[in-house]
């Protein structure tokens, strides 16, 4: 009997149309906040932190660059991998060329790079669509991991063409390196995550969401009625490029430590955040969370119950991975094609009519 409209009215305009006008709904997000920022930093081990809370965090935001692209504004989008490599590297050569500046800057500053880089990718986007576009970036992908792999200056001429992150500290805390504390590795994420959710959030909500929605439903529509899809679909590209390069930098540099282009961002990187928006919910940015998070707890449990628990074998275990992502792919894209965003939206409103039968 907690969750229910009764007793909630609004009596502004601003009132009305904010993102939770539910009292529970608001006071569960401020739960959800307190408990993350209060609590996990201080319970957390570095299991936690490298298995599954930096993981989740980390590719939510990509997964939010790539649900604006995708699903708000329709764009195919399959160089996600390659793009988050932009980040990477730029976070890089950032890194090295500029140690005195935060590390803080130097990513955002790689989101800005990034989103530069996806936008020039996306233009073809104002001639071809569906399938052609599709290919188009994935062609992207392909030449944005080979100019990665050939072009030495991008990796400082290293002799393993592997780049590394230096030591890097926020408020006199390690955040980068093989020293850095699980606590401030997931701090680091969370902060970014939390801005770039509002961030994405309130731009899905505002006039530009409603342009990117009016050319993913009928583009010829959209421009009749004053949407320029010249500005549409290239503003969906840039800020979905500023968030998966966000993604990238934090990958490479608070995650991993070390990146190979051609083993960290490969196509498969593609594949697995469209997987999580499709899972999670295309249009969704609560999707966008709930996709990530399945993605990268399902290969935890099935490694902790099939190998840890029933002593199968870990290439057995791996391959059924690929099995149930397949099947729940294809089962979601018939039976619910809004994901797992649909299914909690469904959810609330059973329990707003429970226990009334309308």
């Amino acid at each position: 009997m907690l969750y229910r409209e009764s007793g909630d009215f609004s009596e502004t305009y601003k009132a009305d149309s904010q993102t939770f006008p539910i009292k529970f709904d608001r006071y569960r997000y401020y739960a959800v906040l307190a408990f993350a920022f209060l609590v996990i930093p201080f319970i957390i081990n570095d299991y936690w932190a490298n298995a599954v809370l930096v993981p989740f965090l980390i590719y939510a935001i990509a997964a939010i660059g790539v649900n604006i692209l995708v699903g708000y504004c329709g764009q195919v989008s399959l160089g996600t991998g390659g793009f988050m490599a932009v980040g990477a590297y730029a976070c890089y050569k950032l890194m090295t060329a500029f140690p005195e500046v935060s590390i803080m800057i130097h990513v955002v500053i790689s989101g800005g790079i990034t989103a530069a880089v996806v936008t020039v990718f996306g233009l073809p986007s104002l001639r071809i669509k569906g399938f052609y576009l599709a290919v188009a970036t994935l062609a992207a992908q392909f030449f944005l991991v080979w100019l990665f792999n050939r072009v030495a200056w991008f990796y400082n001429y290293s002799a393993s063409g592997q780049i590394n992150a230096p030591d890097r500290t926020v408020f006199g805390h390690l955040v980068t390196g093989p020293n850095t504390e699980a606590w401030a590795k997931y701090m680091i994420c969370l902060v970014f995550l939390t801005v770039a959710g509002i961030l994405a959030r309130n731009m899905t909500r505002g006039a530009l969401g409603r342009k990117w929605s009016a050319i993913r439903d009928m583009d010829i529509a959209a421009e009749i009625i004053g949407v320029n899809p010249l500005t549409a679909k290239l503003s969906a590209f840039a800020i979905s490029g500023f968030f998966i390069g966000i993604s990238g930098a934090l990958f490479f540099s608070v995650y991993l430590g070390a990146a190979e282009v051609g083993e960290v961002f490969g196509i498969q990187k593609s594949f697995l955040v469209l997987f999580m928006i499709i899972i999670g919910g295309l249009g969704s940015i609560f999707g966008s969370f709930a996709g990530a998070a399945f993605m990268v707890l399902l290969p935890v449990l099935l490694k902790n119950v099939l190998v840890g628990g029933l002593g199968w074998d870990t290439a057995l275990a791996a391959h059924l991975e690929f099995v149930i992502v397949g099947a729940l792919i294809i089962v979601f894209l018939i039976a619910e094609p809004h994901g797992l965003a649909q299914l909690w939206r469904v959810a609330k409103e059973k329990l707003r009519l429970w226990p009334f039968p309308h």
